[in-house]
């Protein structure tokens, strides 16, 4: 049985996290902020990015780590995008 979600506990409450992206991290099973804040968010993009949107970009990155971290995702990309080609070595980035 699926929990329902408080009106505290709404992922666009978080930084950077719009309609948008609140819909696609729920495809995913993330409901709620407390189910985004006990991800890794590197790991919860790689999923969005195979199971979702195939063409998520850097900047989208940014936005997920800024929304756990609390940072602007434009202040953020350059440092998350080369963390997760850190991770992910043969990934490729595509226009933002």
């Amino acid at each position: 049985m699926m929990r329902p979600v408080k009106k505290a506990d709404k992922l666009t409450d978080l930084p950077n996290i719009g309609k948008t992206t609140a819909a696609k991290l729920e495809k995913i099973g993330i409901k709620g902020k407390k189910d985004f804040f006990r991800r890794d968010p590197y790991k919860v993009y790689q999923k969005l990015l195979k199971e979702v949107d195939p063409t998520l970009c850097r900047c989208a990155l940014a936005s997920i780590v800024g929304a756990k971290t609390g940072e602007p995702w434009h202040k953020i990309t350059k440092k998350t995008a080369e963390e997760y080609k850190r991770r992910h070595p043969g990934h490729q980035w595509g226009r933002c």
